[in-house]
């Protein structure tokens, strides 16, 4: 067993709320920091989390505060589960009271707007002396409170980091598995989200399993391309963080992203499906933020291009989908046939 004594949990959505229920349950002290007192005190009081993970009872160990000097003190390993708007100005406030030492591993999936910076390079860059990871995999919050099997990646260059990560984690119900690609692990867990929201309205529009199975492994084709452009490991993007992701959140009515999709493909608008969710979706932005990227780079990405024309630009589905089909043909794996050798 590590040796890893408190944890801290900064962000009280569904999944922080998870990793510190798990950690307290492994026997650990784990403080959850969270903006809104109420709710922190109804976390303590009754231990449950109402708003996002209503009916699942949390350990009595668990500590919810809004003192972010409290959760912090001594802590030797942070996970940092804050929506990506919001993820670096928490991460600030919270630099006064973090050592060089404290191990720090982001949850979340998505990019910084102004930036294109992944959560990672956030911590690295607001704490450039702190050893840094990233959890990511098929992990629906809800099935993981139910103790459903489920399996996880955690990703970093800091060896001690990812032991203590598997270490404090693991249970019956939850593996953890290591990687060294921090960037590949984090992009599957960030691109994955774009195409959950196109499954989702592919659904909603009753197509079919064909449909579905051609979307998902063009989807991961996308992905995979320009995460490789951006210094990934194609290798990844077999594993939990990339198929492995992908599926789970193109096939589950858990996924936030896949709701929002369907919501778009019964005829609600963006506003109103965003509304009727409830919870930050991040692959709403995270198209708007991959396209212009991928134009930068030349990264051909049909189905980011086709979904953001139906998203924002309220084109027709039917019409998207024509323009993608009778697009050139090309390579089924580049990695195997390069799209220039066709």
């Amino acid at each position: 067993m590590s040796g890893i004594g408190k944890v801290a949990v900064l962000g009280g959505g569904s999944f922080g709320t998870v990793i510190a229920n798990m950690v307290a349950e492994n026997g650990r002290e784990v403080r959850l920091w969270l903006r809104d007192q109420e709710r922190a005190e109804q976390i303590n009081q009754t231990h449950e989390n109402t708003r996002y993970l209503s009916g699942y009872a949390l350990s009595d160990n668990l500590q919810a505060s809004t003192n972010l000097e409290e959760v912090l003190s001594n802590a030797e390993l942070v996970f940092v589960s804050i929506p990506s708007q919001s993820f670096r100005s928490v991460v600030q406030q919270a630099k006064p009271f973090l050592k060089p030492e404290q191990m720090l591993v982001s949850t979340t999936k998505g990019i910084e707007a102004q930036t294109f910076s992944l959560m990672s390079e956030i911590l690295r860059e607001e704490m450039p002396e702190s050893p840094v990871g990233v959890l990511s995999g098929p992990n629906l919050a809800k099935e993981v409170a139910g103790r459903q099997l489920t399996a996880t990646v955690i990703a970093s260059d800091d060896h001690a980091l990812r032991a203590s990560v598997q270490s404090i984690l693991h249970s019956s119900y939850f593996r953890v598995y290591a990687s060294s690609d921090t960037y590949g692990v984090e992009l599957g867990g960030t691109l994955k989200n774009i195409y959950a929201i196109a499954a989702g309205l592919s659904s909603a529009l009753g197509m079919g399993e064909n449909t579905k199975s051609m979307l998902m492994t063009r989807s991961l084709a996308e992905m995979s391309r320009f995460a490789v452009c951006m210094g990934a490991n194609p290798m990844t993007f077999i594993g939990l963080a990339g198929v492995g992701d992908l599926i789970v959140t193109c096939m589950s009515p858990l996924s936030r992203n896949y709701r929002v999709g369907h919501a778009l493909g019964e005829g609600k608008s963006l506003d109103e499906a965003v509304a009727a969710l409830g919870q930050v979706a991040e692959g709403v932005n995270t198209i708007k933020h991959v396209r212009e990227k991928a134009a930068e780079m030349d990264v051909y990405m049909p189905l980011v291009a086709g979904l953001y024309e139906v998203v924002f630009n309220h084109a027709p589905v039917k019409d998207v989908v024509k323009m993608l089909m009778m697009n050139e043909q090309s390579t089924d794996v580049e990695f195997v046939l390069p799209r220039g050798e066709v």
